[in-house]
């Protein structure tokens, strides 16, 4: 009765919250995913900066325009003559106007727009990348709670199978063909596949928590779409690694990345050396003033500012001669840098050569796995079968049983393990080919 009533009441437990599941597919959690990503939503704003990086860039070309306006008031005494003195309140008002155009500054201006461009086209080759990873981050933990749902499955037949040997024991046992202490076997392995089952569960919720993190939504009433995992084939498995290799050096975000890198540390360089040449702007300037006294009479204000308008035109001619080393110091920072995201693009196709190579390793030895796996399996379970009847005639006891039974178990379980670890590392094959 007390296994019957842990039955019913998982079945009931299981049913309520299936009733209340939402089952996410995997697009749906791969789209999710790229919409909310916190990593995702900063490479998105870091761009939006570097649109507004371009524009500044952009405004170096036109001509900058301030106005200024003034006003001042003066009180005091003041000597008229010898021996006479007045109060005196005297107001200043002025206003101006000025207009500045660099005309030519070694091309400065021209490689800073060029340069803003590429750091915009970087922060998108970085924003696929973060994607990139995302996604497949969210696929392996999809399959890694297939994997455990397998797993779960296994855990429960087996509690099944255990819980029918101890009543087919029992009745053995009521007709006096077995000893009595067959029975305490069969509950002590009942218990053990009982405890399998626990961990079972566990590490099966955990699988739904670690995507439900990565997704940053609730765990409760998560769940997803059973997906049929084809069993691995030779079909599945690239047969030669060069093109793959070729096709993610050619275009994984990675090696974009560091290409732009290397662009953006020529500009830089560029932009250093302008400083050696000289640089010409061009100015105009307007002005005009109107003055008060309490001890004078004057024109009016629009008339005095009328009066004292005058125009101002000026060209600036910058020829640097020596500037204590700072410039040479920048140029030779510059091509430091040059140089090093030089070594950053060889790093990066290694790393993704690499990569691709110990994927393609670990694929083949996965698929090998797979079958050695399998044949295991059928091996294991003739074995079990013959054990049964061995069991049944009474030629071997309950131990001897139970040791073919967790043969069986573990070859199973190797059997899943391994056939999701080949598909993974498929994926991550498919991956690199851009699919």
């Amino acid at each position: 009765m007390k296994y019957i009533y842990i039955i019913v009441v998982s079945v009931l437990s299981i049913t309520t919250s299936i009733s209340q599941e939402k089952f996410w597919d995997l697009q749906e959690c791969v789209d999710y995913a790229l919409e909310n990503n916190i990593s995702i939503l900063q490479a998105q704003n870091t761009i939006l900066s570097n649109d507004q990086d371009i524009i500044a860039s952009k405004g170096n070309f036109l001509p900058s325009l301030s106005s200024n306006l003034n006003q001042s008031m003066s009180l005091g005494t003041v000597e008229l003559y010898p021996g006479s003195f007045a109060d005196r309140r005297f107001n200043s008002s002025s206003l101006g106007l000025n207009l500045s155009q660099t005309v030519f500054n070694g091309f400065r201006n021209l490689n800073i727009l060029k340069q803003s461009k590429i750091a915009l086209e970087r922060s998108e080759n970085e924003l696929n990348k973060i994607k990139d990873d995302v996604s497949l981050n969210v696929a392996n933990y999809y399959l890694n709670i297939l994997f455990n749902k397998e797993n779960l499955a296994l855990a429960k037949s087996q509690y099944e199978f255990s819980y029918k040997q101890l009543k087919q024991v029992e009745s053995l046992v009521n007709a006096g063909v077995q000893p009595q202490a067959n029975i305490i076997d069969a509950e002590a392995t009942l218990s053990l596949d009982e405890q399998n089952l626990t961990t079972a569960q566990n590490n099966y919720r955990l699988a739904l928590l670690n995507l439900t993190q990565l997704l940053q939504i609730p765990l409760e009433g998560f769940n997803v779409v059973a997906i049929d995992v084809e069993a691995p084939s030779e079909s599945l498995l690239y047969t030669d690694i060069k093109p793959i290799i070729n096709y993610a050096l050619e275009n994984r975000n990675e090696i974009k990345v560091a290409n732009n890198n290397i662009d953006l540390a020529k500009f830089s360089t560029k932009i250093s050396e302008s400083s050696y040449l000289p640089s010409v702007s061009f100015g105009y300037g307007f002005n005009a003033s109107a003055n008060f006294s309490n001890l004078s009479s004057s024109n009016s204000f629009f008339q005095q500012i009328n009066d004292n308008k005058g125009h101002s035109l000026n060209m600036n001619i910058s020829v640097p001669i020596f500037s204590r080393n700072q410039i040479k110091t920048n140029v030779a920072k510059s091509k430091i840098q040059e140089d090093n995201s030089d070594l950053g693009l060889i790093q990066a196709q290694l790393n993704v050569e690499a990569t691709v190579q110990r994927a393609f390793t670990d694929a083949k030895a996965a698929l090998k796995s797979y079958q050695a796996a399998k044949k295991s399996l059928q091996s294991q379970e003739l074995a079990f079968e013959n054990s049964q009847q061995r069991y049944q005639l009474g030629t071997i006891n309950t131990i001897d049983l139970e040791q073919v039974r967790i043969r069986l178990l573990n070859a199973e379980s190797s059997l899943i393990n391994s056939k999701y670890d080949f598909i993974f590392k498929t994926k991550v094959l498919d991956f690199y080919m851009g699919k």
